[in-house]
């Protein structure tokens, strides 16, 4: 199939600028005139278009159904550098199941780029699909500090919830620190597993750069356990005030009662306090 990338995007806007310039003087204000820009869009879509021989937008890409047609439509047009038509990914999502296991490939593609990557997580989550759910273990297992692609997966695995769990458990021990920090973002929230409970005890302690984060999950975590953890790191000198206060939280969470400390020439304390003023 030869894939041709129309900019829908283009017509859309040029169709509704006409609309707008022809009926000027029906609209009281802009605020009018912007109100019923919704109903200008839809009337583009159910108009039939020559640039499309005749067709509807709304009704072109419902003529195709082939899941490798669609998703590699998609890669088309990221690749062309041309807007992907919501109305592809539409139909993408409404044929389903059918292109789950296409897009999942995709996934794997190691000459596939980012954004086409990124788009068929999107894709894959707006299905509920848990198909990816290892893929996206492994890219927390090997990932790096700043992986956007990898939290984009991570959003789709907190989606998944209880039924991603036991794989990340069994994957928590085999990744790298930042790769751990991400899961238990996840794990957290699902209390028990003593490994999780021990994990973020040990980033909690190793990582001062991110105290506060750790502080709020082994709150979440319900375990009393952690208070003495917590009531050190609280008295530590070099916890300043804006880890301090997650800290207490996270403490009182427990049941626990945060030691007073005085803050006052720490510049977070000083600013919170002109924040209440």
């Amino acid at each position: 199939m030869i894939f041709e990338c129309l900019n829908f995007d283009e017509h859309s806007a040029d169709f509704i600028a006409r609309w707008v310039e022809e009926h000027r003087k029906e609209y009281r204000n802009v605020d009018a005139m912007e109100a019923d820009i919704p109903r200008i869009y839809m009337r583009f879509l159910n108009t039939p278009a020559s640039w499309l021989q005749g067709i509807t937008p709304g009704a072109y890409f419902t003529q195709f159904e082939d899941p490798k047609d669609l998703v590699d439509w998609m890669c088309a047009y990221i690749r062309k550098g041309v807007p992907v038509p919501d109305l592809l990914l539409e139909q993408i999502e409404n044929v389903g199941k059918p292109c789950e296991k296409r897009l999942c490939a995709l996934l794997r593609d190691e000459e596939a780029g980012e954004e086409e990557k990124m788009t068929a997580i999107g894709l894959l989550r707006a299905m509920d699909s848990t198909q990816p759910k290892m893929q996206y273990i492994q890219w927390q297992i090997q990932r790096e500090e700043e992986d956007e692609m990898a939290d984009n997966a991570l959003d789709s695995l907190r989606e998944m919830g209880q039924s991603a769990v036991p794989a990340m458990l069994e994957a928590l021990p085999r990744a790298g620190e930042a790769g751990q920090a991400a899961l238990l973002d996840i794990l957290c929230r699902y209390p028990g597993p003593e490994i999780v409970y021990q994990t973020a005890v040990r980033h909690f302690e190793n990582c001062p750069e991110k105290r506060a984060l750790f502080a709020g999950y082994l709150a979440r975590l319900g375990d009393e356990r952690a208070v003495p953890v917590l009531m050190k790191a609280a008295m530590a000198a070099e916890t300043g005030y804006a880890d301090y206060l997650e800290i207490r939280s996270a403490i009182e969470a427990l049941g626990g009662t945060a030691p007073e400390r005085n803050f006052e020439d720490d510049p977070d304390f000083e600013a919170l306090q002109g924040i209440g003023e």
